[in-house]
């Protein structure tokens, strides 16, 4: 709660031998970005965030600095009503392609969380999976994954069904969100084109984030069973 923007993205060092000023680049300059308890910082410096997720880069005094390829961004919040946090706004929720719950683990996976080592150790034992051109590689092979005019129908009729009755729906980009979920999953299910599932499977950690309505109709459901039964009533044509 601490932080300001510059703390993310940066700020310009005046060197005095040189007598200008260099601009010393913040931790949002990295393949991967995971921002522990993002609601923690003021709204001022969730802000800073915005640029970065959209377009990939950062400006600070006029010039404009891109951020490395791959570029993924990664947060946790607290609970709203924990003392100290603020409400992320839409448009920066809006940035994030999907919210996940994580929940309790199970008993054996508690159990083994409890007996197993300290989990600060275990970061030393990572090893790269891929380099950043494969998944690069990867983004543009399930970028090209098909999508037929029937699953673009299917998105915009989930898209239609959250507009009802004079609701908040979901916005074009989250539209946009749905598709490129669902092509990556058909990707990673080996196929070359999407098909119904592959919505129904991504769909609701695409949108329950984004449906602010949501909120209200809670009771004692999640926003991810309320959004995925809202997917669920859209038929399949």
């Amino acid at each position: 709660n601490d932080l300001l923007p510059a703390d993310i993205t940066g700020t310009s060092v005046f060197d005095q031998k040189a007598g200008t000023f260099s601009f010393h680049k913040g931790p949002v300059f990295s393949n991967f970005l995971l921002a522990d308890e993002l609601n923690r910082a003021t709204p001022k410096t969730q802000s800073a965030l915005l640029q970065a997720m959209e377009e990939g880069q950062v400006t600070s005094d006029g010039r404009t600095y891109e951020l490395p390829k791959p570029f993924f961004v990664v947060a946790t919040q607290n609970p709203l009503e924990q003392t100290g946090t603020f409400a992320l706004p839409e448009s920066q929720l809006d940035r994030f392609l999907m919210r996940m719950e994580i929940g309790y683990p199970d008993r054996d996976s508690e159990r083994a969380l409890l007996l197993g080592q300290e989990r600060t150790s275990l970061i030393e034992k990572f090893n790269s999976g891929w380099s950043a051109d494969t998944l690069l590689a990867m983004q543009d092979a399930a970028g090209r994954v098909h999508a037929s005019k029937a699953i673009a129908d299917y998105v915009l009729d989930i898209l239609a069904k959250s507009r009802e009755h004079g609701k908040q729906g979901l916005s074009p980009r989250a539209g946009l969100g749905i598709m490129k979920a669902a092509r990556a999953w058909a990707f990673m299910e080996g196929r070359s084109m999407v098909i119904p599932e592959d919505v129904q499977a991504t769909a609701p950690a695409v949108i329950n984030h984004r449906l602010w309505w949501l909120r209200e109709s809670l009771q004692e459901r999640s926003p991810m069973a309320t959004a995925r039964d809202l997917v669920l009533s859209v038929p399949v044509r």
